[in-house]
């Protein structure tokens, strides 16, 4: 249960970024086709953060301590691209242009995400 109102959580976080930020586009046509996109990108977003982002931090924990951990904004940044890249491969209609775009668009699905499960009080040991 908890892992499904994790992904219905970013997938509205998703629908937030790609609504403020330019170069974030669902070109689905239809509402289904959109609330789908949504759903899958959400799911790929959540693969990617529970498989690759560990990795990263592991590899790149000096540069983690060397910028006090602004370099994690970066990092979300290429994450997010990755999942933009991978979405284009599975011919999912998700698209991220650009590595603000990224960047933007993956500090607002920070925020929704983190303003939502605080809002509700979701626990990640669901």
């Amino acid at each position: 249960m908890g892992f499904l109102i994790r992904l219905l959580v970013t997938a509205g976080a998703l629908w937030v970024a790609a609504a403020i930020v330019d170069g974030i586009d669902v070109t689905a046509t239809t509402t289904w086709g959109k609330i789908g996109t949504y759903l899958l990108v959400a799911l790929i977003f959540g693969l990617v953060n529970a498989i690759i982002k560990p990795i990263v931090k592991l590899v790149g924990c000096v540069f983690y301590i060397l910028t006090l951990g602004l370099i994690s904004f970066v990092v979300n940044a290429l994450l997010f691209l990755l999942v933009g890249w991978l979405a284009g491969v599975m011919n999912i209609p998700f698209e991220v242009n650009g590595f603000w775009a990224g960047f933007w668009g993956a500090i607002i699905v920070g925020v929704v995400s983190w303003v939502v499960n605080l809002a509700f009080g979701s626990n990640k040991n669901d």
